[in-house]
């Protein structure tokens, strides 16, 4: 099959790309463990995985030192975390790629233990997360917001997306997915609110679209962007109407904001904790429908190349992938040329560092 929709130019924002081939945001741990001050590291892999005219997007950063903390987990709040982004985008750049910051603010699967006061964790609802933490443990009982504290962290998101700019980012995506503060808030299972934060559709959704309205006005709609996991389950997620929540916030957006850089899901079907799960299910088809500008698909295609070509031959999409860029450093070159991909070694995804991150070697220095 011919890859040659993934190799067509399309606009996203202000920005020509040159391919559809996206790197979809990755958390890695190789920022500064006490500052959250992206490193020399973090330069040489986006720029190692920057491609003339490609998209990449960070991973996700946080917008607050209280919206969570990972260790070396970076942040876009402070005046260091600022200088420091600057030389990737700077690097970026200089390969004529296309850079976005994913923001961040993790609610309810964080730990008062890594907030500077040990700070209650924080989400729609009193629900804790069921299962176990990467640690073994239980995860912490949140406080549910309050609707002043609610409006301060859609001004926090604002600022983050200004930081990202005065940083070099030609935009920022904002992470609505995965089970983290702004998906606790769309989802059923999380949100029990009864003021205008929960109950519908429309106030369940008002605070991510509160956000977007935020970092439009920021930073201007063509600028920002914003990730979707309809359907997903990752981190205790679930909710009643899938369709119909996911297609109203789409909806929305196009109403509102048609102009915004782009809109990105991940398939509900994809598992990126099962190697062996291949995704040959198109779950986005109902809010593609709805959205008119450039559309992100994610979700599994690191295991199912052929899919992915299916999916941008069909209709269009900008198509992200994982697990195959963080071993494939020049993976649309890959991918045009149908080279043989390198193995990536999960043992390595989540370590601090460079073995598994910036040694993985390019096609022409295997030759």
């Amino acid at each position: 099959m011919s890859p040659k929709a993934l190799f067509s130019p399309i606009k996203v924002g202000a920005n020509a790309l040159k391919h559809r081939i996206v790197l979809a945001p990755l958390t890695r741990f190789r920022a500064a463990e006490k500052t959250a001050v992206s490193s020399d590291l973090q330069v040489d892999y986006y720029k190692q995985r920057a491609s003339n005219g490609g998209l990449l997007i960070t991973e996700a950063t946080f917008i607050s030192r209280l919206a969570g903390s990972y260790p070396q987990a970076p942040g876009i709040y402070s005046k260091e975390q600022i200088e420091a982004w600057k030389k990737v985008t700077s690097a970026v750049h200089e390969k004529n790629a296309v850079i976005f910051l994913q923001l961040w603010h993790i609610g309810r699967v964080g730990s008062k233990y890594l907030n500077p006061n040990q700070e209650q964790v924080v989400s729609a609802s009193d629900i804790p997360v069921q299962g176990k933490t990467m640690e073994g443990g239980d995860y912490e009982v949140p406080r549910a917001l309050e609707i002043d504290e609610i409006k301060a962290i859609t001004n926090e998101y604002a600022q983050a997306a200004k930081n990202a700019i005065e940083a070099g980012f030609d935009g920022v995506e904002i992470h609505g997915a995965n089970g983290y503060l702004l998906d606790q808030f769309i989802n059923t299972s999380s949100n029990k609110r009864t003021d205008i934060y929960g109950g519908s559709i429309e106030n369940r959704t008002r605070f991510p679209l509160e956000v977007v309205d935020a970092v439009a006005e920021a930073v201007g709609a063509e600028r920002t962007a914003i990730r979707f996991s309809p359907g997903g389950a990752f981190q205790d997620m679930k909710d009643d109407t899938v369709e119909e929540t996911w297609g109203y916030l789409t909806s929305q957006l196009q109403k509102n904001h048609p102009d915004l850089a782009y809109l990105h899901f991940i398939q509900s079907r994809s598992n990126i904790f099962d190697p062996s799960q291949v995704n040959t299910v198109d779950s986005l088809e109902p809010y593609r429908k709805i959205w008119k500008g450039p559309f992100i698909t994610a979700g599994g295609f690191s295991t199912s190349l052929k899919f992915a070509e299916e999916i941008a031959e069909k209709t269009g999409d900008l198509v992200a992938y994982g697990r195959a860029f963080i071993a494939n450093p020049d993976l649309p070159e890959r991918l045009l040329n149908g080279w043989e991909l390198n193995d990536y070694d999960r043992t390595t995804f989540y370590t601090h560092e460079a073995e598994g991150y910036t040694d993985y070697p390019f096609c022409n220095e295997k030759q």
